[in-house]
């Protein structure tokens, strides 16, 4: 077996680039999601390590010290990171030009040849669900017979093997805990609006919503949600439960944990009975009464996409939300004690200023606990893309979709809306959404129960307006 090692390489300065991210890009306040489609495939390879150098602040010399010990490097990737993780590549292998790497992730699922082609470096990409093409690969299973996997022959062609199948039991796949445990300091990884530590995972795979712009469904996860057994989960639970006894919260990263609603009330019950903390992604239309039963489990808070408040946008985008639902969703979880994280995106197809202001008061009206505004990201893969492409609304100076800073950009822009509209439309957001005197009220109130709290907020903002004016100064 060939000693592996799964890198999350140094890019951009507190670029959250990570093989968990949905939106690759320095965030308004510095945060990291956990590396679990790099976890996964190392927990099925023995004897292999997990370095995800962001969070943990190691540069390339570090990496390269690290690297010299193995055969075998399996880098995730994404299409802002590109260029840099190829670099890193070509360092790696001025170190150790016997070195066998490999990249993994949506950018080069999506376009195997044309990543091969650019990251001459690259010796071989394993296209969507990698998991098992990977464990091949550290198998010294000959790359030709190994399902999934695009390679470099020694004559510099690049041949395409047949497609691996998914992975239906989900079970199979051992638990990513032991990793984070044996590899990563989970100190290190902070979302401001969950507890502190926290630990993600997933307890399944693919979401049957079908919107637009959303990445891994439509490159690696794919739109059937396959999900871990009920015991499975829990007894992962149990395991980082005695790890991690730091740990504040849980977070179910699946794409809509609530898409199976039954069996999220299953897993809740379960959790109720070991008296964690957790949080989950949901849609904004789940019914009162299984809120209230992930509400008794132990259920904080959700992270709901609402995306816009405008109707039409959220139909060109195949959202599969009502405006009304969403905003009575809302309101049951204000009345049941669970807290909101809402996320926006702007410069969606259909947007205007009008429709920018619909989704500013929108946010106001249903209130979530804390936001994010994100600029609307085609990534390749993705039908938003092939949209934009076919629509001339994508330039191909954005098309990297961050700035030489790790920043995201507005890549996107319409007849009726510049590039700089979009952009500047998103502080705005901010400031209407947080400067109001309730809110401001609610902030402080908190911070004045919560000395942890006080200090969480103050650091926050300090963040928030120095990526705010950095923002502003790069943009200049």
């Amino acid at each position: 077996m060939l000693r592996t090692l799964f890198l999350q390489a140094p890019s951009f300065d507190g670029f959250d680039g990570g093989a968990g991210s949905r939106y690759q890009a320095k965030r308004e306040i510095k945060s990291f999601w956990f590396p679990t489609w790099l976890a996964q495939p190392a927990a099925l390879v023995e004897n292999s390590k997990l370095i995800d150098a962001p969070p943990h602040k190691q540069r390339l010399a570090d990496v390269l010290a690290q690297a010299k010990d193995f055969d075998h490097v399996v880098l995730h990737t994404s299409t802002p990171s590109f260029k840099s993780d190829v670099k890193v590549v070509e360092a790696l292998k001025a170190e150790n030009p016997k070195l066998l790497v490999g990249m993994i992730g949506a950018k080069v699922a999506v376009n195997a040849e044309g990543s091969l082609r650019e990251g001459a470096v690259i010796d071989y990409v394993a296209r969507n669900e990698f998991d098992f093409t990977v464990k091949d690969v550290a198998d010294e299973i000959p790359l030709r017979e190994i399902k999934g996997l695009s390679f470099r022959t020694s004559r510099d062609a690049i041949v395409h093997n047949e497609e691996r199948p998914t992975v239906e039991n989900m079970d199979t796949l051992p638990f990513v805990t032991p990793v984070y445990k044996r590899d990563l300091r989970i100190e290190n990884y902070f979302i401001g609006y969950l507890k502190h530590p926290y630990i993600s995972l997933y307890t399944g795979r693919g979401c049957k919503s079908r919107c637009t712009f959303c990445l891994w469904p439509q490159t690696v996860g794919g739109h059937r949600y396959r999900t871990r057994s009920v015991g499975h989960v829990i007894e992962e639970i149990k395991y980082a439960k005695a790890a991690f006894p730091q740990v504040k919260e849980f977070f179910f990263d699946d794409d809509t944990f609530t898409d199976d609603p039954l069996r999220a009330e299953a897993i809740a019950r379960e959790l109720g009975k070991l008296g964690v903390t957790w949080s989950c992604n949901a849609k904004a239309n789940v019914r009162r009464e299984t809120l209230k039963v992930l509400k008794d489990g132990g259920l904080r808070l959700l992270l709901v996409g609402y995306e816009s408040g405008n109707q039409q946008i959220l139909h060109n985008i195949k959202k599969g939300v009502l405006v009304d639902v969403a905003e009575r969703f809302t309101r049951d979880c204000h009345e049941l004690g669970i807290q909101i994280h809402g996320t926006f995106i702007l410069g969606l197809p259909g947007e205007t200023t009008d429709t920018i202001r619909q989704t500013v008061e929108f946010a106001k009206r249903i209130n979530p606990h804390t936001i994010q505004v994100s600029l609307a990201a085609p990534y390749p893969g993705t039908f938003l893309y092939n949209q934009a492409v076919q629509n001339g609304w994508l330039d191909a100076a954005n098309a990297e979709l961050v700035d030489e800073h790790g920043i995201q950009v507005a890549p996107l822009h319409y007849p009726h809306l510049s590039h700089k509209q979009i952009f500047d439309s998103l502080e705005d957001f901010y400031k209407q959404f947080y400067f109001r005197p309730s809110k401001i009220t609610a902030i402080v109130g908190e911070m004045m129960r919560s000395s942890d709290m006080m200090k969480r907020r103050l650091r926050e903002g300090v963040e928030f307006f120095q990526f705010l004016r950095d923002r502003r100064n790069h943009a200049a």
